[in-house]
């Protein structure tokens, strides 16, 4: 169904994404509609709540405090 070179370019895209080439079709057409027609609101919903869940999940956290610990792990274990 494809010519030979949105053929390539579906395999690239898949190589590129490591998934099958009708997944890497699939994400190339929905990249293409939010690039042209944008985001649904829904879509956009759910990005804001997986933002904020992360920044709640994440909220008090030190990161000097992490990254100063991890290097005391590295340096002993």
């Amino acid at each position: 169904m494809l010519d030979a070179v949105t053929r390539e370019a579906a395999q690239q895209l898949a190589t590129t994404y490591g998934c099958t080439m009708s997944d890497a079709i699939r994400r190339a057409i929905v990249q293409q509609r939010d690039r042209t027609v944008g985001v649904s609101e829904a879509r956009r919903k759910a990005r804001r709540e997986a933002l904020e869940k992360l920044i709640g999940l994440t909220d008090g956290n030190d990161a000097e405090a992490e990254v100063a610990r991890i290097k005391a792990e590295d340096a002993y274990g």
